[in-house]
């Protein structure tokens, strides 16, 4: 696997460094899916975690980036996440027969949506969803939450595709 990166520069403002380790830990995952085909895309590794492929982590990954910055931070519509859905576990998780390629492309499409919605704010605005605890944090607070629960699942993309095809490698 090749990969280029480009962390923050190191005397970057909070607002560069927030969105360029974010964007770092975005492309990491989007790299640790270069070459895999559509099998092992979707192939678990995990005997106790079925839902974790790499497949299912994008698909997460995209619907995180939905909860936090669409529907906590604005105070969006909750309905189309399927992280609300009470009744089907992991549902977020679920690929449901769509290609890797799709679910990255979608998962671009909240990346780049989610960095137009952190540029037009401040890092001290407030979310607006009025029926989560989680929802009253301040933009700041939700980017820190981002970089930790992206750099966390970018480990666990690690570590799938290494028992998928013995493909290993840090930037």
């Amino acid at each position: 696997m090749t990969f280029s990166h480009e962390r923050p520069p190191f005397q970057a403002d909070e607002r560069t460094a927030l969105i360029g380790w974010l964007d770092l830990q975005r492309q990491i995952l989007r790299w640790k899916c270069e070459g895999l085909t559509e099998a092992d895309a979707h192939r678990s590794v995990v005997p106790s975690s079925p839902a974790m492929t790499m497949a299912g982590l994008i698909s997460h990954m995209r619907w995180v980036e939905h909860l936090w910055l669409e529907v906590m931070f604005l105070g969006g519509d909750e309905a189309p996440n399927p992280s609300f859905d009470e009744e089907a576990e992991d549902a977020d998780w679920r690929t449901d027969g769509a290609t890797l390629a799709g679910l990255l492309a979608e998962y671009e499409a909240q990346c780049a949506r989610s960095n137009e919605i952190v540029a037009a704010a401040s890092l001290d605005d407030v979310g607006r969803h009025p029926g989560h605890r989680a929802g009253k944090a301040n933009l700041r607070w939700m980017l820190i939450h981002l970089v930790e629960e992206t750099g966390r699942h970018a480990g666990h993309a690690d570590i799938v595709r290494e028992l998928l095809d013995g493909a290993k490698g840090y930037y």
